[in-house]
């Protein structure tokens, strides 16, 4: 990964920490605050678009906590006392959920730590619950059988912020490769949402058995046709919804499956009828 944090923005970062047991928690957000801003600024512009405040957060947060071990802070109330406030940057909020997240890799306290993850998944900022997704990854790889049980219960909860959460985190990206020899952890989890009201948590199943479709297509063409055979419309609109890259190189086995005369996806449409004439 392109590195973010160079040796000037170390610097800031050991003057944030000189300080931080003789200024408010407030003050404190707001130079780091600043200092993503600053982090950001000095991406090369090309590159600006790959790595985005995310990633700054995820890198700042590995640089901050063995300082802040150092200094002997209490990370984890130093963390919680930054994410408990709503008013604080959301973005330096989510950088306290990374500093929770690295503490639970390397305490094992996942009482402690969970609870925090369900409610950065259930926060009124999509900042918030963007990042806390990402940064929860490392853990489940960590703890898979504990956080498959704590996702169970996430996966069926009344909240569809927290539905969506449990089905948004375990996506299989970069940092969810892992999850492709463990394919059960997530089919087991999302079959939960297969008829999901709710177009928040909806629209992350759908996307999930997309990204599963480049992995294993004849999974997702399997699970595609028993969605549409269950005759519920939440279920046909996931199935639609996973086949948007399968439908670009099998648009009549896709149409034919979704019993479609047509697919449209983004700004292309498919017509059945044009591939039977030929």
């Amino acid at each position: 990964m392109f590195k973010l944090i160079n040796s000037n923005h170390q610097k800031s970062i050991d003057k944030i920490l000189k300080n931080i047991k003789k200024v408010s928690v407030s003050k404190i957000t707001t130079s780091l605050g600043k200092l993503i801003e600053h982090i950001r600024a000095d991406i090369p512009e090309k590159k600006r678009i790959s790595y985005g405040r995310y990633n700054i957060i995820k890198q700042m947060g590995f640089e901050f906590y063995p300082r802040l071990e150092k200094a002997e802070i209490d990370t984890f109330y130093f963390a919680l006392k930054i994410f408990s406030n709503p008013d604080h940057d959301q973005f330096v909020r989510s950088l306290a959920v990374q500093l929770i997240s690295i503490y639970g890799l390397k305490t094992k306290d996942l009482a402690m730590v969970l609870p925090v993850f369900k409610k950065a998944a259930a926060d009124e900022h999509w900042e918030m619950r963007e990042c806390s997704a990402g940064f929860i990854r490392k853990l489940i790889k960590e703890y898979p059988d504990e956080l498959k049980k704590w996702y169970l219960r996430q996966v069926v909860s009344k909240n569809p912020l927290l539905r969506r959460f449990a089905c948004e985190s375990i996506r299989p990206v970069s940092d969810n490769k892992w999850l492709i020899e463990r394919s059960d952890f997530v089919f087991s989890i999302i079959e939960n949402l297969y008829t999901e009201s709710n177009s928040y948590p909806r629209t992350s199943v759908g996307n999930n058995l997309s990204d599963w479709a480049r992995i294993d297509k004849e999974r997702v063409y399997k699970i595609v046709k028993e969605l549409v055979k269950n005759g519920n419309k939440n279920s046909h609109w996931i199935a639609y919804r996973a086949c948007r890259n399968l439908v670009k190189i099998e648009p009549v086995r896709v149409m034919d499956l979704l019993k479609v005369s047509e697919y449209k996806y983004k700004n292309r449409t498919y017509y059945l009828k044009d591939y039977h004439q030929i």
